[in-house]
């Protein structure tokens, strides 16, 4: 099962924002998962021969095509939970570059997975007035079920623009289960060692799978 996720994780990253000269409109958020979608997967073909020869190449992909869409601040404080009364200014900005290091490499990780499969993006209603909103989607591949996903995004008030901080896979937040996972470690050893790990966990090299 956890495989399957951390496959699924790698739907997020290779469906998620783009750099490229082709502007996402952020306001829109269905528009901006549509759009990204072509474009990040127009990237990942363009860069596979580097991605071959140089597999950390991947994280540098997440990093310029995932984080600018993505609002680390807030998941990295939803996984924090209640025990962030307990952090100092400084610990939350030090668990967040390296929770949101984190991501990046988990996401590499999962992309490397990613050869033959497309994405459709449900379309969707207006998000009204609430600034949490849900784009569907369905990945697809030859011989494959489908496997449909559920991307939750989070509107900034001042600014307008969506951004996304989770995403469910068969019933599952992966945001939910890294709170979990972490926030256990953090009540049992403290966030100070959490980080330490979590920045261990980054700095090793990022090895393809066969």
């Amino acid at each position: 099962m956890f495989k399957k996720i951390a496959l699924l994780l790698g739907l997020m990253t290779s469906m998620f924002f783009s750099l490229s000269a082709q502007a996402v409109d952020a306001t829109d958020p269905y528009a901006l998962v549509d759009q990204a979608a072509k474009q990040t997967f127009a990237r990942l073909k363009a860069d596979q021969a580097e991605v071959k020869s140089n597999p950390d190449h991947l994280r540098v992909i997440i990093r310029e095509e995932l984080l600018p869409y993505v609002d680390n601040r807030f998941a990295a404080y939803k996984v924090l939970g209640n025990q962030i009364k307990e952090t100092t200014p400084a610990q939350r900005d030090a668990f967040v570059a390296a929770f949101t290091e984190y991501m990046v490499s988990s996401y590499a990780d999962a992309l490397a997975h990613f050869d033959k499969q497309t994405v459709k993006v449900e379309p969707g209603k207006a998000p009204g007035t609430s600034n949490i909103t849900a784009v569907n989607v369905s990945v697809k591949e030859a011989g494959k079920p489908d496997i449909f996903l559920e991307f939750k995004l989070r509107k900034n008030n001042k600014t307008g623009e969506w951004k996304a901080f989770d995403m469910v896979a068969e019933g599952i937040s992966l945001l939910s289960a890294k709170q979990s996972e972490l926030g256990g470690l953090i009540r049992q050893n403290g966030i100070d060692a959490v980080i330490k790990q979590l920045n261990e966990h980054n700095a090793k090299p990022l090895v393809l799978k066969k």
